[in-house]
């Protein structure tokens, strides 16, 4: 079902939204330029006292920049302009709003004429969504100067620098403390290095009917963890462990041991009603040791593995799998059984390889990539996979027929029979640490096994994950969490016992 509130665009559909709202349903442009400006000197000023500098450009990003002085002005609060463009030059509503500006006295200074701002707060409306290529001076030195105040910054609509459709940094970009977009929510600012230049994101829809957003079909949305967690089910009060599925975690080459347990540990967490896993038999003791509630197997070859895969209705392959001539054989098993089956670490780089993977059905796979991985998979760079990860995530579900979860900062679900890529908004730095992958995996795994499809356990899986990491970052510090911090806040938050703040 569609879901106006979370639906994402390019910049192209926003555009094409701007004017369905204008010529279709009557709003002048100036009206919606009025309510940008507004909502962008509401932010402000939530931000903080002192006064307001606002960097203006050409265009209708300048023109709400613009209205926001204005606004400050009659409030009798301190404001200036900084014109980055001519403003002699603008037309249209851009040039009505700097005629607003001028009205109610906002000084306005070129660029470099006055020393750059020593406090209060910076409104960045230099470059709208229209960026193609890195941003040229005297808008560069501009970003520059804004990035070199240290003070918090709204930026309007997007972050200027900041490719609005893919996420990445076309060049100088600002980082912003708030950005406030409007009329449609731009899928760049939710995914590769959005997150970490955008701030808190303010959608603010400027009064345009609901129903100028569905006269689009968005090709990316927005997960919303309301909407994630029913797909979980409810459990009956005569339940058993039988009903809950069984996932085999296999991994754990020598010297990796850890990848594995955290698997499994995630795994029961998640509520698995039973975890197996298959590993070396020199860490069997120690997984067992610490996680007496899995049944542990050592096994020393392929065929060794074979009679393990009769009872499981889920695999989970790749945490610690190593690349060894002993990894490449369970993994041919795995992938002959034609279970439902998670593949993470290095399955993936195995499968990457070419000598793996050919005719089997990935159909009820979900592939759980980092960018590195992703790459190795596409035949690419990892650079390259974050310049549009939109187009990775895509790219790599079509060609294993696969559900596909880039992992990354606005982790990504793509395929699995939804043409929409889902953006999952929760999670952050503290999660850049060794382990919190292979939780992951077993997170998914077990979801598999409580009956979900791919697609719904990828994208609740990666959604309980984030917000996992963000609990666990507020308890223990972004720098001192560790993998085996999360699932104990994964079982709270699948049982519901734990609020979440959906994004904006």
């Amino acid at each position: 079902m569609f879901d106006p509130d979370s639906a994402l665009y390019t910049a192209a559909e926003v555009r094409e939204l701007d004017r369905i709202a204008i010529e279709g349903h009557g709003i002048p442009g100036i009206a919606l330029m009025r309510r940008a400006g507004r909502a962008v000197f509401e932010a402000a000023r939530a931000l903080g006292a002192g006064p307001l500098t606002v960097y203006c450009g050409a265009g209708n990003n300048g023109g709400d920049g613009y209205v926001a002085a204005a606004l400050a002005a009659a409030a009798g609060l301190p404001v200036r302009a900084v014109a980055v463009a001519d403003p002699e030059r603008l037309h249209g509503d851009a040039r009505r709003a700097f005629e607003y500006a001028r009205e109610e006295g906002v000084p306005t200074h070129p660029l470099g004429a006055v020393p750059p701002p020593a406090e209060g707060v910076v409104v960045d409306a230099l470059l709208g969504t229209g960026l193609k290529g890195p941003p040229r001076e005297p808008f560069a030195a501009a970003i520059r100067e804004i990035n070199g105040s240290g003070l918090a910054v709204v930026a309007v609509d997007v972050p200027s620098g900041l490719d609005a459709d893919a996420g990445r940094p076309l060049g100088e970009v600002v980082r912003a403390a708030v950005t406030v977009t409007f009329i449609g929510r731009k899928r760049g600012l939710y995914t590769g290095a959005g997150p970490a230049v955008c701030g808190r994101v303010r959608f603010r829809d400027l009064g345009v009917p609901a129903a100028v957003r569905t006269a689009l079909a968005p090709t990316a949305r927005l997960a919303r963890w309301r909407a994630l967690s029913r797909h979980l089910p409810r459990r009956p009060r005569d339940a058993h462990k039988g009903l809950f599925g069984h996932v085999l975690v296999i991994g754990g080459d020598l010297g990796f041991g850890g990848a594995a347990t955290l698997a499994a540990e995630a795994a029961l967490r998640a509520g698995a009603g039973l975890v197996s896993v298959a590993t070396r038999p020199e860490h069997v003791a120690a997984i067992l040791a610490r996680t007496p509630e899995a049944m542990v197997r050592g096994v020393e070859s392929g065929q060794d593995l074979e009679p393990l895969l009769e009872r499981p209705t889920v695999l989970v392959v790749g945490p610690g799998l190593g690349r060894s001539a002993w990894s490449e054989q369970l993994l041919q098993r795995a992938l002959g059984r034609g279970l439902p089956m998670v593949l993470d670490a290095d399955a993936l780089n195995l499968l990457a390889a070419g000598r793996f993977g050919q005719g089997a059905d990935l159909g009820r796979a979900v592939l759980t990539p980092h960018p590195g991985e992703a790459a190795r998979l596409l035949g690419t760079s990892a650079a390259e996979v974050q310049a549009d990860r939109f187009a990775a995530a895509e790219a790599l579900a079509a060609r294993f027929g696969a559900t596909v979860l880039l992992k990354g900062a606005g982790t990504l679900v793509a395929g699995g029979g939804d043409s929409q890529v889902a953006v999952i908004p929760f999670g952050g730095p503290g999660l850049a640490t060794g382990g919190t992958g292979d939780v992951l995996s077993g997170v998914v795994g077990a979801l598999l096994a409580q009956g979900l499809q791919p697609r719904q356990a990828a994208e609740l899986g990666a959604a309980v994950h984030g917000l996992a990491g963000e609990r666990a970052a507020a308890r223990w510090g972004e720098v001192g969490l560790r993998a085996g911090d999360l699932p104990g806040e994964i079982a709270h938050l699948l049982s519901g016992t734990l609020p979440v703040e959906e994004a904006e």
